[in-house]
């Protein structure tokens, strides 16, 4: 860990000189700047008061927080294409997420298998093609550029009602395909 370019960042974070924050802190500013440079280590007691005044401390400054992905590639797509039906997950492991987005085509005539109730919403944004939403005894069209949108208490699937394959974006919350 880079000590100096931490602090650097909080105090730039915070719209703090390095005088404004050698100030708070009883320090000079020089010595901030030696700190900010790796040029100095500070004690202990010094980090604590540096870290109070730029509103942290010890534990959220040295804890190591991981890159969290927010871009995902066409490589790291996951694919199944089974009975007429190809499945594009979009985002990996996204059953640890809050929603789930998945890519799906229909071969002409073909069907998503009906999902049984469960709780959470989904919702879906047709591509290409023509579909039925069936949610439970009733049937909704929903063409190219409609969405759809319902709470997941009833059975539920995809019917390709157009000529040709269907293509629509399907999101589930919580994950469930």
């Amino acid at each position: 860990m880079n000590l100096g370019r931490k602090i650097r960042q909080m105090r730039n974070q915070k719209g703090l000189t390095q005088e404004e924050l050698a100030d708070r802190c009883e320090l000079t500013k020089g010595y901030i700047s030696q700190l900010e440079n790796d040029l100095n280590s500070p004690s202990i007691a010094t980090l604590t008061d540096i870290l109070s005044a730029l509103g942290s401390n010890l534990s959220e400054f040295f804890r190591e927080e991981s890159e969290e992905k927010v871009v995902f590639t066409k490589e790291e797509f996951f694919e199944k294409d089974s009975d007429g039906v190809l499945w594009k997950w979009l985002i990996p492991n996204a059953q640890k997420n809050m929603m789930e987005p998945v890519l799906v085509e229909l071969a002409e005539g073909a069907s998503t298998a009906e999902d049984i109730p469960h709780e959470g919403e989904e919702f879906g944004y047709v591509l290409e093609g023509r579909i039925a939403v069936a949610l439970g005894n009733k049937h909704y069209i929903c063409r190219k550029g409609e969405a759809f949108y319902y709470p997941a208490e009833k059975p539920h699937g995809i019917l390709n009602k157009g000529r040709g394959k269907a293509k629509f974006l399907w999101i589930s919350t919580p994950p469930n395909f």
